[in-house]
């Protein structure tokens, strides 16, 4: 039980550090890289809650309105002008990533923080104790999930994002604002990104570099899963549960470089990951 547990918490964990990152690729076809320097924030952001001794679940809203308002940002001075040079985009948002990092230390320093948890103690299934705020982790991904799922699919916004993401040219002579919907897409992402820094950090420690471990597992994530909320969750769970058994069974070691690995074993034999042909 204990195992399965721990593939499940995995595998929502990454969904939820994922979410935000495939929600501006799939739309903008961007790569943020500053992806990272967001988790980050969201990190610190659950750190001055905890400093502040204000109650632990004010951290998951602030951060999600401080992530917002950097992409609002982020977007309009950054990567907005790069649109149709996404190379020159992905290096923007990677130099971006390294200032945002090195604010952060500028303001808080390197030293290794820590962060109180919205959910203490342990919760028992089937006659196993887990970490109650580890298990409350998998509803709040499957509802991250959906809520994204239907935002997409079912919502006048989804319309006009899908019809972006097909042809942007075609979309725009029928009258749909692509820029604005590049805009509340990438604000969006952001706001994820930092809400995930804010949802992990109770797990971790919080410094400055935190947000780059999880950056490459997201970004490697994205390339494979397509453009599916639903994709992403199931890539998600198959990659966690693989790197979760490697890690066990084998080494820890090894088990950070697994989604690295059957990524790039995906690519190879998919290039275009599990998108639709």
């Amino acid at each position: 039980m204990a195992l399965l547990l721990d593939v499940l918490t995995t595998a929502a964990m990454l969904f939820i550090v994922t979410a935000g990152l495939m929600m501006i690729f799939g739309v903008m076809k961007i790569v943020n890289f500053a992806h990272g320097a967001l988790l980050t924030m969201g990190g610190y952001v659950s750190y001055v809650v905890t400093h502040l001794k204000l109650d632990p679940w004010l951290s998951w809203p602030l951060a999600f309105v401080c992530g917002m308002v950097a992409g609002l940002i982020i977007e309009y001075l950054v990567v907005r002008p790069l649109y149709k040079r996404p190379l020159d985009a992905i290096l923007a948002t990677w130099g971006l990533g390294i200032i945002i990092g090195q604010l952060i230390v500028i303001a808080f320093g390197r030293e290794v923080q820590f962060t109180d948890t919205p959910l203490d103690g342990m919760w028992t299934l089937a006659g196993t104790g887990y970490s109650a705020y580890r298990l409350l982790l998998i509803p709040v991904a499957v509802v991250l999930c959906g809520v994204l799922t239907a935002l997409l699919n079912g919502t006048r916004f989804g319309v006009n994002t899908r019809a972006v993401i097909m042809n942007e040219t075609l979309a725009s002579g029928l009258g749909i604002n692509a820029g604005r919907i590049r805009f509340i897409t990438f604000s969006l992402g952001a706001g994820l990104g930092t809400l995930a820094g804010t949802l992990v950090s109770p797990l971790s420690s919080v410094d400055p570099n935190m947000g780059v471990g999880w950056l490459v597992s997201a970004f490697m994530l994205v390339m494979v899963s397509g453009h599916s909320m639903v994709s992403l969750m199931a890539t998600c769970l198959v990659f966690g549960a693989a790197q979760v058994l490697v890690s066990i069974y084998f080494s820890p070691v090894l088990g950070g470089l697994t989604i690295a690995v059957l990524a790039a074993l995906t690519l190879r034999i998919r290039p275009k990951g599990f998108a639709h042909d």
